[in-house]
């Protein structure tokens, strides 16, 4: 069971403060069962790392009390039936009002559309919200409370407007759209744009590459459900040395019938397809960290640097160095995260893409430290 945690900034805008104490932002994140989970992820996530980020600068930068809310509080699940813990709407007062006050979007929305005690909150929320920040069906909910998207910023968090001409510094970040957006815009306004960029790449869905497509076959809807999961287990089974008769038996089919409809359905055979999902993820983190190639190849199941470039020649007519030169200059030499926050990239890129196939040669294995957020292999 996966759980979306509170992010509370570490002190409280209601407790005596020294004359430098920091600025409390209060950002609420309203929910309802079947909300969209990977936005509200998102948004938690890039003011967790704001917090965190925040401390490193000057001792009164502000930081972020984040609030999940719901109309009854306690558990609520998402749209992925993954569980979260929020505050009810009742412990909030009409009167504190937020900084912030995201209103999530999901399957769920028109069923929440329905509580008229969700509805009625948000009635007499919106008004006292510095910011309203619907997102996707979201904005059902705000339409439905009469309220209008609250951009015009009262008091200290005056800054972020939807429409607003974009800051020439906004660098990494300038072209995100949607509730990483909304946030970055938030953070800005506080923290600045060096900060926010550095945020915008740990927290932004990756860059697709030459073989995600292909990867993502394993999603389509003309593909059957027991070829779709034994490629989900394929992918899941990063750390393991993968036996295709394993993967047979997960699409419950002979390992002879298995290899033909996957190739059917898929369009390359199971071992194809993970050769070009350890591809997709080299290219990745080729681009977005400063791993050495070997490390790279080790990681992704590839094996050893001169092997990754040997396949990169041979699919890209290019080398593993000559990849990462080329797409940092295409992208305008995106911000590289250091190695602490590289090894969390990589797990967020797809940690299940580091598949050992049985066609992959064996290279001499280099021993690498686990810090606990590394995928494993």
């Amino acid at each position: 069971m996966e759980r979306l945690s509170n992010v509370s900034g570490v002190v409280s805008n209601r407790t005596s403060a020294p004359r430098h104490a920091r600025t409390v932002r209060q950002i609420g994140i309203l929910l309802f069962n079947g909300f969209a989970p990977q936005d509200a992820i998102t948004v938690a996530r890039a003011f967790e790392l704001a917090n965190a980020l925040s401390r490193s600068l000057r001792s009164d930068s502000a930081i972020y009390h984040l609030r999940l809310l719901s109309a009854a509080g306690g558990m609520i699940a998402s749209s992925s039936t993954m569980l979260v813990w929020t505050e009810s709407i009742d412990a909030c007062h009409h009167g504190e009002g937020f900084d912030a006050l995201f209103i999530m979007g999901g399957a769920g929305a028109q069923h929440a559309l329905c509580d008229a005690r969700l509805v009625g909150w948000l009635r007499q929320a919106v008004p006292r919200c510095r910011m309203t920040l619907p997102i996707a069906e979201g904005r059902l909910l705000l339409d439905a409370s009469n309220g209008t998207s609250a951009l015009h910023a009262r008091g200290p968090c005056d800054g972020p407007r939807h429409g607003a001409q974009r800051s020439a510094e906004a660098g990494a970040y300038a072209n995100f759209v949607g509730p990483l957006r909304m946030a970055l815009d938030v953070i800005q306004a506080d923290l600045g744009a060096e900060i926010v960029n550095q945020i915008a790449v740990a927290v932004a869905p990756p860059a697709e590459t030459q073989f995600t497509a292909i990867v993502r076959k394993n999603a389509e809807h003309f593909v059957s459900e027991r070829i779709q999961a034994s490629a989900r287990w394929l992918l899941a089974n990063a750390s393991t040395q993968v036996v295709m008769r394993e993967a047979a038996r997960v699409a419950a089919m002979s390992e002879r019938n298995f290899l033909r409809r996957f190739k059917i359905e898929i369009g390359v055979t199971p071992s194809e397809y993970l050769m070009y999902a350890r591809l997709d993820m080299c290219c990745r983190l080729l681009v977005e960290t400063n791993f050495p190639v070997d490390k790279i190849a080790e990681r992704c199941g590839i094996g050893c640097g001169g092997r990754l470039s040997k396949l990169l020649r041979k699919h890209l007519s290019t080398t593993a160095t000559a990849y990462r030169a080329d797409a940092r200059r295409m992208a305008g030499a995106p911000f590289a995260l250091p190695v602490a926050q590289a090894a969390q990239s990589a797990q967020w890129v797809n940690a299940a893409n580091a598949v050992k196939s049985d066609q992959t040669a064996p290279c001499a294995p280099e021993t690498v430290a686990s810090s606990g957020l590394e995928p494993q292999v």
